[in-house]
């Protein structure tokens, strides 16, 4: 579905990765983790175009490089940044709705995806009418990742989904992903994290990233 190869990637002039190559397919969960400052959310993001990059980016075959980034989650990308970036005067509801509208997903389509986020994350349904600058930081993780759904047909990308979690919400989080595999098989997830014990539970594969470079000698496969 997704494949890197020899991809370089900088910010501001600043090399940030270095001959970045990998694949994804459905169905997998592939968990890209690192230390802090390893290069990780700069993959995510040079995935969905924010960056300067150079190599060969692939979806479904085509050149992914050729969409603008606006256009990528048009192709059924996903994507929840660590900093959630929620517009904290619109409710809940308004900020999980506000993909499909740029999409102009018609109303049809819409509610049944948003009835696919509520069914994954069922608590965002009680919580729609509050305004998004209201909720905790866990709750606001909760909301990013409604969000992402809405588009993320093919392809889910989440950065540090756990990082300043309380053990509850960590599981919840965790629970949540859990049924999305289970109503949605066929989705390919990419989940960024520092401290790899956290998605050995559910994870297929998992990636090393240090100093902006896969570690192959790190990096692994497993079956779960």
């Amino acid at each position: 579905m997704l494949a890197l190869s020899k991809v370089d990637a900088s910010i501001n002039n600043i090399p940030i990765l270095r001959d970045i190559s990998f694949t994804v397919g459905p169905a997998e969960t592939v968990a890209l983790v690192g230390r802090n400052g390893a290069g990780k959310t700069t993959l995510l993001r040079t995935i969905m175009g924010f960056t300067t990059c150079h190599g060969e980016m692939r979806f479904e075959g085509a050149d992914l490089r050729a969409v603008d980034p606006h256009r990528r989650p048009g192709l059924g990308i996903g994507y929840a940044p660590e900093d959630r970036r929620l517009f904290s005067r619109f409710t809940i509801t308004q900020n999980i709705l506000l993909p499909a509208q740029v999409a102009k997903l018609g109303e049809t389509e819409t509610a049944s995806r948003l009835e696919r986020v509520y069914h994954v994350l069922p608590e965002l349904r009680d919580l729609g009418p509050r305004p998004a600058g209201s909720v905790s930081g866990g709750q606001g993780k909760m909301v990013a990742l409604g969000r992402a759904l809405m588009l993320s047909s093919r392809l889910l990308l989440l950065d540090e989904p756990f990082q300043g979690l309380a053990p509850v919400l960590a599981q919840r989080y965790a629970e949540a992903l859990g049924r999305l595999r289970e109503i949605d098989p066929t989705l390919a997830i990419i989940i960024t994290e520092s401290n790899p014990e956290l998605l050995r539970s559910f994870a297929s594969r998992t990636i090393t990233v240090e100093r902006g470079q896969i570690d192959s000698d790190a990096s692994n496969e497993r079956t779960t």
